[in-house]
């Protein structure tokens, strides 16, 4: 009978925590705003954002020293294309700089005054492009425009140079291999297909840490000391404790999970071809390591301001370090172990793969598996870290009735002394 008791003891304190740490996110304004409000917002403002997925358009400045007509199809090339405006012509390289730095162009394409002597003469002539770095959409637009209109009219003039006896002979004199580019898992070849499930993984993760971590700067101020741990007889045990706390973000997030990758996604109609039992399969345990690496941060971290501080500091890199916007074959070896500690790596190659791909559990089984280690490491940490904080309240407990017993001995003795006087 012992052990059931103890067992419906364990039960009774685990619920009894879950409804004071959900009446804590619902009160405190931060933990709210960070569980709730962030998620909810945030990947509706990022989507909608890059829903175009491509930049078009782009202003260009034009500065022609040939004024030939072949400078002048170049000109009119660039313009017809969907990628790149021509936006006026420029009398010097003076002039369109200054365009470019009030930011009212974003390049510059300068046609040198050999540039048609030099083609006439079967010389390799050239075309400076100068692209605004600030941002790289841009820049790929303005300089993939001008390498795809200086190879079209070099292989106009392969075509009058070889003179070739009919058409087919002189399609296959430029072009002997036809090549079909097809962009996979990303038509559009845009930056939403590509970026986006990264970046709803870290939203996801990033938030669920801000929020516990203002949740237990929260319990702190409350307790108006340093100890995380509230001194109360349902919280002596630490696995109820990690159950009950664990149970509240676990609830949360099961549905601000399927928002973010399930709704997000067709809402904006990128790429999602996972099915629901590989996902699910997935984000089980990456919820699950996500919500004890939160627990220790927030355990680690002290002060509220600086838990968001230190998530938003980190989230950049973070995302660099999944290897969605930079090759992880370019990333040292050192800064590779690294981003393992984090469960957002596994997390977002695995959604990737999943959602665009349409791998299933067995195709990302590393990552299955690094996640649920991850969960059992961190568990464990979890586990050490509260079991510190609950001999901290103790310490402090048993410190203030002391005091507070020794204030008693004084007051009692200063009014027995008032007694015999």
């Amino acid at each position: 009978m012992s052990i059931f008791h103890n067992i419906a003891e364990a039960v009774s304190d685990a619920a009894y925590i879950w409804r004071q740490e959900m009446r804590q996110v619902v009160r405190d304004e931060g933990a709210f705003l960070f569980f709730i409000v962030v998620p909810l917002v945030y990947p509706l403002i990022y989507s909608w954002i890059y829903n175009n997925e491509v930049v078009r358009d782009v202003p260009v400045v034009v500065v022609d020293d040939s004024h030939s007509s072949l400078s002048r199809q170049f000109t009119r090339m660039c313009d017809a294309s969907p990628d790149v405006k021509v936006l006026c012509h420029a009398a010097d390289m003076d002039e369109a700089k200054s365009l470019v730095s009030r930011q009212l162009a974003k390049g510059i394409y300068h046609i040198p005054a050999d540039f048609d002597t030099k083609l006439n003469r079967m010389e390799q002539a050239t075309i400076g492009v100068y692209c605004d770095m600030s941002l790289m959409l841009t820049y790929q637009a303005v300089y993939q425009t001008a390498v795809g209109v200086t190879t079209t009219m070099g292989v106009g003039i392969q075509v009058k140079v070889s003179n070739p006896a009919t058409k087919r002979e002189a399609e296959i004199g430029v072009l002997p291999l036809k090549v079909d580019d097809v962009p996979v898992f990303s038509p559009g070849g845009g930056y939403g297909s590509s970026v986006l499930p990264a970046v709803l993984i870290l939203i996801f993760q990033q938030t669920l840490v801000l929020g516990i971590g203002l949740s237990a700067g929260t319990a702190r101020e409350n307790n108006r000391y340093h100890e995380l741990i509230p001194i109360d007889r349902h919280y002596q045990g630490v696995f109820r404790i990690l159950t009950g706390k664990a149970l509240c973000y676990f609830m949360i997030y099961a549905v601000m999970g399927a928002y973010l990758m399930l709704a997000i996604p067709r809402i904006f109609s990128f790429p999602h071809l996972a099915h629901w039992p590989d996902l699910l399969g997935m984000m089980l345990p990456f919820t699950l390591s996500s919500i004890f690496f939160g627990m220790i941060v927030s355990c680690l971290v002290r002060y509220r301001e600086n838990v968001m501080l230190l998530v938003v500091f980190v989230s950049l890199p973070l995302l660099f370090l999944t290897g969605v916007s930079w090759p992880r074959t370019s990333i040292p070896a050192f800064w590779q172990a690294v981003s393992w500690l984090f469960p957002s790596t596994f997390g977002a190659r695995a959604y990737i793969r999943i959602n665009t791909m349409g791998a299933t559990l067995g195709d990302v089984l590393w990552e299955y598996r690094s996640l649920w280690l991850q969960t059992i490491f961190y568990f464990g940490v979890a586990c050490l870290v509260y079991r510190h904080q609950i001999h901290l309240s103790r310490s402090h407990a048993l410190e203030r009735l002391n005091r507070l017993g020794r204030k008693l001995e004084v007051q009692e003795q200063i009014k027995n002394r008032k007694k015999k006087d």
